[in-house]
């Protein structure tokens, strides 16, 4: 059984990106702090205020804070809440994408871009045109960049049909298809999608889409794409089961075969992660609230070494959670 690791000791902070920019491990995490507001089902108390960017040259060795890489403060169209981001590099400049809410409570996601992996990062003066919700998620595939995003409740994906938004949210009935996230081929400058988002398609061994009422299997959020012995593997949390778990496929655009739990629950509700390899092997980098004695939204950053099975399965870590 190998065992986690506590990354930032003296910080709350969680959900995760993670890459090896040149020989480096690069973390980019949000960044929990106390709110003062009720937890709730919109993530309310999530009331986090900017990014940190952490790096490390070993995964056993010392993690390197760089400081604020982007504050809430100076994105111009902001509002509050500034969840899970990703970064993806092309022709040497850095690109983070997030999720924050504008001033009128609906989540965007925005694009910030720096000269070097630890920022700080200068955001874009808009919104990106056609992306929504939460959580985005950057995969490089031969020169080209891919965004996933997407998460129920708080993360809003609810409140959209067909990439239009609703009147009202409407979640499906238990027997029908899960709401799937999304992903979009991103344009050759990075700041905006180069196609219309596309459902992400999460099918059972049967090959029918995962219903909405399997809340142990279906989508809720954390969408992350990594790529084994030529496979594609989305990983993704169940959210109010507290799941984290994966599927597979042939393209970027999925279908994606579901193929079991890759992390059981952890203390404190959220789950959220990256899977990344370094120096020959894989790592699995998530949060729990442990430290904070549970409080959901007060998380701290965990790694572990992540194991494949011959046959491409991934060996279940046990997450310590109820």
């Amino acid at each position: 059984m190998k065992t986690a690791r506590y990354l930032v000791p003296n910080d709350y902070m969680a959900d995760p990106a993670v890459h090896v920019f040149d020989g480096k491990l690069y973390i980019y995490p949000s960044h929990d702090r106390e709110s003062g507001i009720p937890e709730n089902d919109n993530g309310d108390h999530f009331d986090m205020a900017d990014y940190h960017v952490l790096s490390m040259d070993n995964i056993d060795g010392a993690v390197t804070d760089h400081g604020v890489a982007l504050h809430v403060k100076d994105i111009p169209w902001a509002g509050r809440q500034l969840w899970d981001c990703d970064v993806a590099r092309k022709h040497g400049k850095y690109y983070l994408y997030f999720p924050l809410k504008d001033k009128n409570d609906i989540f965007r996601i925005g694009v910030a871009t720096a000269d070097r992996p630890e920022g700080p990062f200068a955001p874009q003066p808009d919104p990106m045109r056609g992306a929504y919700s939460i959580d985005p998620c950057v995969l490089e595939e031969n020169g080209e960049h891919y965004l996933y995003f997407g998460g129920l409740w708080g993360g809003q994906l609810q409140r959209y049909h067909g990439n239009k938004a609703l009147e009202s949210a409407a979640l499906p009935a238990d027997s029908e298809p899960a709401l799937p996230p999304r992903v979009a081929r991103l344009a050759d400058n990075m700041l905006q999608l180069a196609e219309a988002p596309r459902p992400v398609l999460i099918l059972g061994k049967d090959s029918k889409p995962l219903a909405h009422g399997d809340a142990q299997r279906r989508f809720f959020e954390a969408s992350w794409v990594h790529k084994y012995r030529g496979k594609y593997y989305f990983s993704y949390s169940t959210g109010d089961t507290h799941n984290l778990c994966y599927a597979t496929g042939d393209s970027p655009y999925g279908p994606f075969t579901y193929q079991g739990v890759l992390l059981t629950p952890v203390v404190g509700w959220t789950t959220h992660h990256a899977i990344v390899e370094f120096k020959g092997k894989w790592y699995l980098f998530h949060h729990d609230s442990v430290p904070s004695g549970g409080r959901t939204w007060l998380r701290s950053l965990k790694v572990v070494e992540m194991e494949y099975l011959p046959d491409g399965a991934i060996k279940t870590i046990e997450g310590g959670g109820a």
